[in-house]
């Protein structure tokens, strides 16, 4: 299916509710949307040594969180490197260049951030192929205004799932470390108990697997959620959709999206 205009998305849900599950499920079905995960884009930098990967290297090594505002910059970049941002009137940082010889003006700090004190330098566009899944950032309402002075989100979905559901759906959670592939032994069970399928290797559990980790996560979760839901329903973009599974959600999602983003058969 195509769209008619770009689709500008975050997913906001508890851990473990499913949120990569439903990425992959909107980008199979609407090809133009790409998705944008701040943490994949951090550790690119870091392990190419870009000069923001630098500076955020040494922020984490120090024990320091990564500043919103180089977050930001990583964004911007991604986004003007893919032509979804143009900016007139300054050069934009180049992230994935080398770090020898850089100087003061190639800095992390050269990149504009729009503030509410200063008029955008930044036009957006909105072709079907500038749409996006953006995955990681903003966590809080205060990283949404941020962002909002950048590029406006139109779609905000809210995946609603049940703690006690969560939790027994962790419980049941096994991997196979060495390609990623997860089982749940109530609705994708592996074929033979405690072997992948494909390679017949052990299944392990995740050591943070712990339901007691696990209702920490939520409850700091849903403290922090609630500001972001409201800064988003404020704007008139949040979408809320309840559900005990992916399987229930997605359909859901897709009719939601096709909705809001004129979606056409091709």
């Amino acid at each position: 299916m195509s769209l008619t205009r770009a689709a500008r998305i975050i997913l906001v849900g508890a851990p473990g509710v499913g949120k990569g599950t439903q990425t992959d499920r909107l980008m199979r079905k609407f090809p133009e949307l790409a998705s944008i995960s701040s943490g994949d884009l951090l550790r690119k930098n870091v392990r190419e040594r870009t000069p923001l990967g630098i500076q955020a290297e040494s922020k984490m090594k120090a024990g320091v969180l990564v500043p919103d505002t180089m977050i930001l910059r990583l964004i911007i970049n991604e986004l003007t490197n893919r032509g979804w941002l143009t900016n007139d009137t300054i050069r934009p940082y180049t992230v994935y260049s080398s770090s020898i010889g850089m100087d003061q003006e190639d800095t992390v700090d050269s990149v504009f951030i729009p503030s509410g004190l200063r008029t955008s330098k930044y036009n957006y566009s909105d072709h079907p192929s500038a749409s996006f899944i953006l995955d990681g950032f903003p966590r809080t309402a205060a990283q949404a205004s941020q962002l909002d002075d950048l590029i406006p989100i139109n779609l905000v979905v809210n995946l609603d799932t049940p703690t006690d559901i969560i939790i027994d759906r962790i419980c049941n959670r096994w991997v196979h470390a060495p390609s990623g592939r997860v089982y749940n032994t109530t609705f994708n069970a592996p074929k033979v108990e405690g072997k992948d399928d494909v390679t017949g290797e052990p299944l392990t559990r995740r050591e943070d697997d712990d339901p007691e980790v696990w209702k920490e996560r939520l409850r700091h979760f849903k403290e922090t959620s609630l500001p972001l839901l409201e800064h988003y329903d404020k704007m008139g973009v949040l979408w809320n959709v309840k559900g005990n599974t992916s399987d229930e959600i997605t359909p859901r999602l897709i009719k939601e999206f096709g909705r809001r983003f004129g979606a056409l058969d091709n």
